[in-house]
């Protein structure tokens, strides 16, 4: 007997995920305009893999639309919510998923790798926020993406597990200073999660990396995107009017 995820109906609704080209981003994206919302894809650099997430969007009957912009950058984080706002008239939920990582030890940690982390993992997230309260109309939904990493933070993870552990207390924080304007702030912690991202930094190819991370994880296996996805849709629902200030790990059990 096969069994399928209920979709939740986000019919109405419109979102803004950021750094939604590719991984985790895209396929949240995918996943809430199959629920029914529009979505706004940003991209910072990929532009083609982000109008690839536009074009199966409207494949399936959705409406998605691409813009590029840097969340660390108040002019940018303005106009994405304002492009938004002017493609479907409205804005009510809002995914900082844009991340920067890299791993270096303490000694050849730089100023410049710091402020990219705390830029992007931040000071991003932030500035988004600020912008779509500005725009949110009888309350919204702000969902973070941090990292089940900050749990058990291994050796060369400063920079990531300070700036990811700092997007847990803004979650925290923003919960009560935006509650009374009906506005929810939530966040999600994935584990090992195979990415191009990681991918990219050598995570997949190293055999013993790979062991490690599978053993630290109880369901024994890297997670997917889309194991990610539905909880995202879930935070964004009405199913979840009741909760906010809360940060779910989403890791299989990753510590």
């Amino acid at each position: 007997m096969t069994t399928t995820r209920p979709i939740r109906n986000l019919t109405g609704k419109v979102a803004l995920v950021t750094g939604a080209s590719r991984g985790i981003g895209a396929e949240i994206a995918r996943s809430l305009a199959r629920a029914g919302a529009a979505v706004t894809v940003n991209f910072s650099t990929s532009a083609s893999a982000a109008h690839k997430v536009v074009a199966d969007i409207c494949a399936y009957g959705g409406r998605a639309i691409a813009v590029q912009g840097d969340v660390s950058i108040a002019a940018d984080a303005a106009r994405l919510v304002l492009e938004t706002r002017r493609a479907f008239g409205r804005l009510d939920v809002l995914v900082n998923n844009a991340a920067h990582f890299t791993f270096e030890p303490l000694l050849d940690i730089t100023e410049a790798a710091f402020h990219r982390h705390f830029n992007v993992n931040v000071l991003g997230p932030m500035l988004m926020t600020q912008q779509a309260v500005r725009q949110f109309e009888g309350g919204g939904c702000v969902i973070n993406v941090g990292s089940a990493g900050i749990l058990t933070p291994g050796p060369n993870s400063t920079l990531y597990a300070a700036s990811k552990a700092a997007l847990d207390m803004m979650t925290m924080v923003l919960a009560k200073e935006l509650g009374p304007k009906a506005i929810r702030v939530n966040g999600i912690r994935p584990g090992a999660t195979q990415t191009e991202g990681n991918e990219r930094l050598g995570t997949m190819s190293d055999p013993a990396l790979v062991r490690l991370l599978i053993e630290k994880t109880a369901l024994r296996r890297f997670g997917q995107p889309s194991d990610i996805a539905p909880v995202v849709v879930f935070l964004a629902s009405d199913d979840a009017a009741w909760i906010t200030g809360e940060v779910i790990n989403v890791s299989g059990g990753f510590r």
